[in-house]
Order: C-alpha cells, then structure tokens, then sequence
C-alpha cells in the first residue's frame, strides 16, 4: 500500500496526505478551495466529544459560527504565481480558518490542540504574502494610527481600537503565532515526521517519504479555470428603475450557494454589493456582463465578499468603487500583498469614490447611507434609498453584524480596555434595527455573524435571512425568509427601455461622428432575446446581420486558432464580414442570457459609406481583426478601443537572428522569438520562446522595474509594437493581464 496518496480535487487543487507521518495537504487553495475539500470527504464532522466547548460556550468560539470538531487539512502548499488565467491563486484565509478554529488547532481545551501550528509552504515571496494577507484578513487594519491615516477622528478610532481588540482577545498578533512556514526551493525541505518537499521548477514539486515520492504540478493551461463548487441556473435579470436581484444568501462554508452578495438595477444601470468567490459565475448566471457594471458598493474585506475583486478589475473601464476610505484603507492593505502591487495602484483599477459615514451619499439619485459594524475588520453596512411617489424606496444590506448577545458582552465603560461604549452599542443597534422595505442580514452566528431573533421586532417589511450555510428554523422562519438565486425584489418598476438606451450608446462611441437620427436609424433594427447556448454566427458562415450585444455575454470559439475568448457586451459581431465581403472566422455564441440587435447588412453598409468610415476601417480591419485573436486584447475590449490601440501600432520585420528591441509592447504577429533574461548566476538564466499573438514588455508600467529581456528572432518575423503605452493603461483587463504574465516572468 502506498504511504502518500495524492487526489485531484478540482482543477488547481490537490490533496497529498501521509497518514503515517500525520501530513494532509492542501495544495492549491485558490477561492472555495475549503468548500471543494468538503465535497471531495477530505474534510467532514467528527462525532468526538470537545468537552466544554458548546456552541456559545466560550470567548474563543468559532468566529464564523458555532464551534465545530472536523477533519481536514495540517498544511497548505501555495501556488507560485499570484494569479493564474485572472483569478487569485492563493487565498488560504478561509482554509485557515477551517484548520484553527473548525478543526479547533487553536481552541483551548480542543482535543486537537496539540500545540502544533499549521504549515503554510512555498516560495519565499509566496509564504510572506500569505502571512501579510492573512494578517489584514484577521485583523484589518493594525494601528491606531492606520485608523486615523483612513480620517477618522480621535476619539471614534481609539474606540475602533478597542473594538477591534476585544475581537482579537486583546492583541494583534503576527501570523506567525499562529502559523509555520517552510520556505522551499530546489533542495528538499522537512515539513514534518520525515516528509520532504523540493521545487522541481515553477509550480511544480515533489513530495517524499522514506522510499516514495509523489509530484504536484499546480498550473493552469491556457484555457483552464479555477473551478466553482457549485452550478447556478440561468436567469434574465431585467434591468428596472431600483430593484435588487439576490446573488448569494450562503457563507464561505456553503458548498451549494454563493456568498451573501446583491445586485442593484437603479435607472438600468448595475451596481454590485460585495464581490465574493465565483462572481462571474454569478453574473453570467444573470445576465450580466462585467463591463455593463456601474459600481460595487463594498462593506468590508473578508475573502468571502472580497474574493471577486479580481474579476471587476478586468473589466475593460475602471468600474466606480464606493465605500467608505475606512474600509478601503484595509481593503487595499490586504489586496496588495497578495497582487505584489503597492497600495496606490488600487486606482489602477478601480475608480474610487468615497462614502461618509453616517451621510446620506447621492450617487446620481441613487442615496447611500454606510454605517460602522463592529467586526474584527473594517465593515460598513449599507442603506440604500431611492425618492419616489410615495417617500422613499429602501433597501438594507447588512453584512457583517454582531448579534446583540455579542454587543452587549462587548460594554466597557473603561476607555483603556477592550470594549465598546454604552453610547455606541445603542447606537450600532438603532442603526440595525432602522425600518426599510427589504432588509437582508446576516444570521450566521458565532462571535462576529447576527443572528434572526435579534430582529424580531424589526418594522421592515421584509427580512431575508443570510450569511449561512444551515437550513432556516421554524423560529426563524416567523422572523423573515429565505430566497433563491436569481429572486428580484422591485422596489420600482422600470418603464424606460434600459437595454435600447446602452445599445444607443454603444453605437455612439462606436461612431461619434454619426447623426442622432441615423443612431435611432440603427436601434430600430429588430431586436431578440436569445437563450444561453444559442449561436449567433457559424465559423465560416457569411453574415446577413451585424448583431449588436446589447445585455449579457457572448463569445467566441475559433477552431483553427484554438481560442476561446468573452465578448463583452457592447461587442459587434459581423461587422467587418459584411463590409468586407469575408466569412466568419469564428463561431459566435450566446454564453449567458443575452438581448441583441440585429443589422441587416444592406442597411449597416449604407451607414458607413454615408459616414465615409470605411477607409478608415480598412486601413485597421486586419490589425483588429489580429487583436481579436490574441489573448492579450480578444477578450472584453470592444471595437473602438481596439480601432485605437490598433492605430497606435508599427509593424516591423526581423530576420532569423536579429536582435530585438524592446519598445513599450511587443506583440508577435507572425513568426518565433526566443526571450531571455540572464541572471548573475549561469543557472537563474530563463529562456522562453514565443510566438504568433504571444507579446512581452511593459513590465515597467506594471512593476515599475524592467527584467531586462534580450530578444532574438529564431526566425523570420513580423513583431507589432506599441510605444506609446498609455492607452493600455486606461484599459484595467490589459492591466490585470500584463500584471499575470509579468508575475510569471519575474
């Protein structure tokens, strides 16, 4: 029988355990990761007795919810890349979490507190930004003078101060109290009982015991994602005056549901509340193309409502941030070790718009109210409103509260200890409490969830009940609901035809120069709602339309090329066909639910010859057509922005061995190019070749430090670049995808 056994979980996350040495290890542990191990059995409910330790037995409770006894992992193996194909490779918050408190390594009088630390293993760089992340995961920010540097006053810091010791049983402690690291490089290191592990070369290792040995290979092929541990149905999320459509009633432990999140639809447009795990699953499921998103409201940086972020930075705008610069201040402390990035690039990718606390923020008609949360990290709340026939239209999010048993434990009236004040107890409680038309909390218990009783007398019209992963009691039935995926709540019908007004605006950046009344012209086309899976254009079919993606997303699958690319919407599809005469070099597919508008081909050729556009086209139609190609700029950037970085484009011919150099952006059009980057030691030199609509440089713009790569053409070919860099940085997905590959070769 073999002394390490090694499972695949899902893609990127693997299971090595050495029951002889006492070793489990998680390797991978990208988002969802712990929800992936519970479905697999690596971790389940042991019937063993934990002595006093009932659920709100004692101060070292589980934190997010009641305490537990489970099995699961001892050790974590990190990815060596930050991110692979857009997504997070390593967040071990939640794993973490699971080993401390639900397996109860760090509860006293817990029969598996042996005084044993859990290992977090890898690269170097990795190991210390996990234990950053980790840190800001538990505590947020970790000075008095941190809480005074986001513009809180005096006084209200200190007692955030207090607040937040009394969550950390009185003191901010280093991750490596509560961690082990091993650091490994290509020579084998112990992790425990004589179980050795090297680094074979980048994200790949190798685990021995005695006269075994077992490899991991931790990366993603190109077309590989993390996956999700659940499925969502398919929904049409109609875009309405001020409505909430509810995405996620679950917590980081609800292997069936995503994470308590909302969407708002407010005058058609789409707003966000939180960003957790799968949030482009979310959104597909909906409907919902990244790029039609307007905002995220966010209420605080836990994994499981923060994990999402990486997915809104991809969008081809910076999509607007609202919070409150309390909040964000521990967002971006937390972000930026695990991205490698400084804090300031943040606004990179976001465009930042700060809330006040307690103030009634105008954001286009649309009222926002945040409110302060005791919680072990910064969190707001959030008060929606809206002015209408009757008063106002409301809606409440509050994620993550404090149940009152917990508030009013919490009470010291000593300024100097741990605690919370009488004044502001009273006051987080009345601003729980405050009457809205729909409310959504968190019950999901312990010492820093709510729970349903608390809201018994509550005047909202209607409670939903979330942030949990257990099924709704009878008592907390009688308090409010639950609801499913995808339910909408109308607060006020739309009766303007949202969808027509982006498709008119879509059209408006395409051609700005266009007469108004041509525009109109164009969106009285027919339009159809189309089902996800459906076909809008064959590969090598000529097209009789130029379909206009006004809601949703489609995509792309070219056989030849091998690419598989999201068209945002907002994406053309036939145009250049049908000016040009040409098939389609692709097959078009509806990938979420989607509305299009449909062009007949006589009428948008007509269109642009009275505009006299199509020269300029032609002269940029192979380029974007290229650019369209290329995983770099296929996805999610729409025909404009290619039309311009195209026009921004040289093309050069090189010989089979000339030298290359580098200016701005490279980006192989045809032929093979040989990188490398030589170190000062023969054996940290790296070599990489390639090839037709592969690209390098720009590692300036996103490092701020060139890696100094010597190019050679290993044979004859034609390299596109771009010096003038500036209109890739305004683009956040050619940002995110520049950072991914220059983490690779950095």
């Amino acid at each position: 029988m073999s002394r390490i056994a090694n499972t695949k979980i899902a893609t990127g996350v693997f299971w090595v355990e050495v029951p002889e040495a006492e070793l489990y290890v998680l390797c991978g542990c990208p988002a969802d990761s712990v929800k992936h191990l519970m479905k697999a059995g690596k971790i389940r409910n042991l019937d063993r007795d934990v002595g006093s330790l009932e659920p709100g037995s004692g101060s070292f409770q589980h934190p997010h919810g009641t305490v537990t006894n489970e099995t699961g992992p001892n050790a974590i193996l990190l990815s060596d890349l930050n991110i692979q194909n857009g997504d997070f490779a390593n967040l071990a918050e939640f794993p973490v979490l699971q080993m401390l408190y639900r397996q109860g390594m760090l509860l006293p009088n817990h029969p598996n507190n042996t005084g044993a630390k859990p290992f977090i293993i890898g690269h170097k760089n990795m190991v210390n930004a996990q234990m950053e992340y980790i840190h800001r995961g538990n505590y947020g920010l970790t000075s008095l003078e941190e809480i005074l540097d986001a513009g809180i006053p005096q006084k209200q810091a200190e007692e955030m101060m207090r607040i937040k010791l009394h969550f950390a049983f009185g003191a901010v402690r280093p991750s490596s109290d509560l961690l082990e690291a091993r650091i490994v490089d290509h020579e084998p290191v112990e992790i425990l009982n004589g179980v050795h592990i090297a680094r074979k070369s980048m994200n790949c290792y190798e685990f021995t015991y005695k006269d075994e040995s077992s490899e991991i290979n931790l990366n993603l092929s190109h077309d590989e994602r993390y996956e999700t541990p659940y499925e969502l149905k398919n929904h049409h999320f109609k875009r309405d005056y001020f409505s909430i459509a509810h995405t996620g009633e679950g917590d980081g432990w609800d292997i069936n549901r995503p994470c308590m999140a909302s969407v708002i639809s407010y005058q058609g447009k789409i707003f966000l509340i939180d960003a957790g795990p799968n949030i482009a699953l979310t959104l597909n499921a909906i409907g919902v193309d990244v790029n039609e998103v307007e905002g995220i409201f966010h209420t605080h940086a836990h994994d499981d409502h923060f994990a999402g972020l990486t997915t809104l930075a991809r969008a081809n705008h910076r999509i607007k941030y609202y919070s409150t610069a309390l909040v964000r201040a521990s967002v971006t402390k937390k972000l930026s070790p695990l991205l490698s990035i400084s804090e300031n690039e943040f606004e990179k990718y976001f465009e930042v718009c700060d809330l006040v606390f307690d103030k009634w923020n105008n954001i286009d008609g649309l009222e926002v109210r945040p409110v302060f949360s005791p919680h072990p990290v910064e969190t707001n709340i959030l008060y929606f409103r809206t002015l209408w026939e009757n008063g106002y239209a409301t809606y409440a999010h509050l994620a993550d509260i404090a149940s009152h048993d917990v508030l009013t434990k919490m009470v010291e009236v000593d300024k100097k200890l741990p605690g919370i004040s009488p004044k502001l107890k009273k006051k987080v409680w009345e601003d729980y409490l405050s009457p809205v038309q729909v409310k959504k909390i968190d019950i999901g218990g312990g010492i820093i969830h709510g729970k349903a009783k608390d809201f018994l007398t509550d005047k909202s019209d209607k409670i939903i009940l979330a942030h949990t992963a257990h099924t709704l009691t009878k008592d907390e039935e009688k308090i409010g609901c639950g609801v499913t995926f995808g339910s909408t709540d109308i607060l006020i019908e739309g009766h303007e035809d949202y969808a027509l007004q982006a498709g008119g605006n879509y059209l408006r950046g395409y051609y700005p120069n266009a007469e108004e009344s041509e525009i109109h012209m164009l969106l009285n086309c027919k339009r159809e709602p189309v089902s996800a899976g459906t076909i809008l254009l064959k590969d090598q079919e000529k097209p009789e339309h130029v379909i206009l993606v006004l809601t949703g997303v489609a995509e792309l699958l070219s056989t030849n090329d091998k690419t598989h690319f999201q068209l945002s919407s907002g994406t053309l599809i036939g145009d250049l066909p049908v000016l040009f005469g040409l098939k389609s070099t692709g097959t078009f597919r509806a990938l979420t639910y989607v509305e299009i508008l449909k062009i007949p081909a006589v009428l948008f050729k007509e269109f642009v010859n009275r505009h006299r556009l199509l020269g300029q086209i032609k002269k940029t139609q192979n380029t974007i057509g290229f650019l369209r190609q290329t995983w770099l700029f296929g996805e999610s950037i729409s025909t404009p922005v290619q039309s311009q970085i195209a026009q921004k484009m040289k093309l050069r011919k090189y010989e089979k061995g000339a030298s290359i150099t580098c200016e701005g952006l490279m980006l192989v059009k045809d032929g093979k190019v040989e990188l490398s980057d030589s170190g000062t030691e023969m054996q940290n030199s790296r070599n990489e070749v390639v090839e037709k609509g592969d690209f390098w440089g720009c590692e300036q713009m996103i490092l701020n430090k060139a890696l100094n790569s010597n190019a050679i053409a290993l044979a004859s070919s034609f390299i596109y670049s771009i010096a003038e860099t500036e209109i890739l940085e305004q683009i956040p997905i050619v940002r995110w995808k520049l950072l991914e590959q220059a983490h690779k070769r950095a």
